[in-house]
């Protein structure tokens, strides 16, 4: 699998990260882990969908909301 990125990263907890996995079937290419040892996976247009919706601000409710 190829690293993409961490998020987080400011500590040692294992922290959620987005990896590509090109030799997984395009419908579960993409594998976001979590620090409990948990992983998504989903294709890239998934992916995109949810970009172009944080990027709308689909989700600012929710962290809101969470603080």
């Amino acid at each position: 699998m190829r690293h993409i990125a961490t998020f987080c990263g400011q500590c040692n907890c294992g922290c959620p990260e987005l990896f590509v996995d090109d030799a997984a079937a395009p419908e579960r290419r993409i594998v976001i882990t979590d620090d409990f040892g948990q992983r998504i996976q989903m294709s890239v247009g998934q992916l995109s969908d949810l970009v172009d919706d944080v990027r709308k601000g689909v989700l600012d409710e929710v962290l809101t909301a969470a603080r």
